[in-house]
């Protein structure tokens, strides 16, 4: 198996960016090539390992990913996000598991939400968006909710289960595959202060496409996490809370309700969306007796901007999703 890792990036993960690059030359199936898209305007980064190719494209996390890929001449294509390490057995290990699997993409679980605790799983649960499947699976790793959000597996016990999302800081897959599912038609997650949620409308898109999609829990890839580094503010809280509920919006709306056919289906999906929103408008109250309504503000011009960019012409003129499995 012959493939090109492509990294995008903004250049600034500094040690955690040089971490990833080493771990590729350690692997026991190396990169024919490693290629980084880096947002026009920022410098080349110093970190390196000598072969890496560097391509400047428009700036965004989408729109670094959603690319004709010219540069990459193999079958196959490992997606990196800039903080990522891998074990040295990594990429052969996600490969077999994909070919054993009869799969077409896989990814690692870097972000293990079964291991939270009880607490955390039944409040976030309760509230629509990271639902636990408490019960026995011994099919699906991540699902696709109604409520624009997901579910996860509480207990996996396999080293690789089916899903229908994943984090996408790391995963495999055909570069055919990849741009047979036009990633580029999802542009409008950029339009935002942070494209949340692009790993679940990418993945989710490849799904409905038709394409079989693994989560590995035994490749011991791990998400360094740059992001974290961040200083936490009020307002890069409200701008995450707009960005969300804006796209999740229209993620729902493109890809849950107009898809789908049945109508009791169409039904169930408005009162999911209706709960989810409708508790975090109760939560969010909270916050206008501490005097905070900058947040609160964040929510409901997400929710107004997202239903106003669903009435606009790029909306409507924007290709159909249509669902092949």
């Amino acid at each position: 198996m012959q493939y090109t890792a492509v990294i995008r990036t903004l250049g600034k993960s500094g040690e955690l960016y040089q971490q990833t690059l080493n771990s590729l030359m350690q692997q026991t199936i190396k990169p024919v090539a490693i290629v980084v898209y880096i947002a026009e305007g920022y410098p080349i980064p110093k970190e390196t390992v000598g072969i890496e190719q560097y391509i400047y494209v428009k700036k965004g996390m989408v729109a670094q990913r959603a690319l004709p890929y010219n540069e990459v001449k193999t079958e196959y294509i490992l997606f990196l996000d800039d903080d990522v390490y891998l074990p040295p057995h990594a990429v052969e290990k996600l490969y077999n598991e994909m070919v054993a699997e009869n799969g077409r993409v896989i990814a690692p679980c870097t972000f293990p939400n079964h291991e939270a605790s009880f607490s955390a799983k039944l409040r976030k649960s309760l509230m629509g968006k990271e639902v636990c499947r408490f019960f026995k699976d011994d099919r699906w790793a991540f699902k696709v909710l109604r409520t624009a959000g997901f579910s996860y597996n509480n207990n996996p016990t396999k080293a690789v289960y089916e899903s229908q999302t994943n984090a996408g800081n790391c995963f495999l897959c055909c570069k055919k595959d990849f741009l047979d599912t036009h990633y580029e038609e999802e542009l409008w997650l950029d339009e935002t202060p942070y494209a949340l949620p692009d790993d679940q409308v990418m993945f989710y898109k490849m799904y409905l496409h038709g394409l079989k999609i693994l989560t590995s829990f035994d490749s011991g890839i791990i998400h360094l996490d740059a992001g974290s580094t961040m200083a936490d503010s009020n307002d890069r809280m409200t701008r995450l809370i707009y960005s969300e509920y804006r796209n999740k919006l229209i993620f729902w709306k493109r890809f849950l309700y107009e898809p789908e056919k049945n109508i009791i289906k169409k039904a169930g999906a408005i009162i999911a969306l209706t709960y989810v929103y409708t508790l975090q408008a109760i939560k969010q109250t909270k916050q206008i007796i501490t005097g905070n309504k900058e947040v609160v503000r964040a929510l409901w011009n997400g929710v107004r901007d997202g239903m106003e960019y669903c009435k606009s012409k790029e909306y409507k003129d924007s290709p159909k999703i249509c669902k092949q499995r």
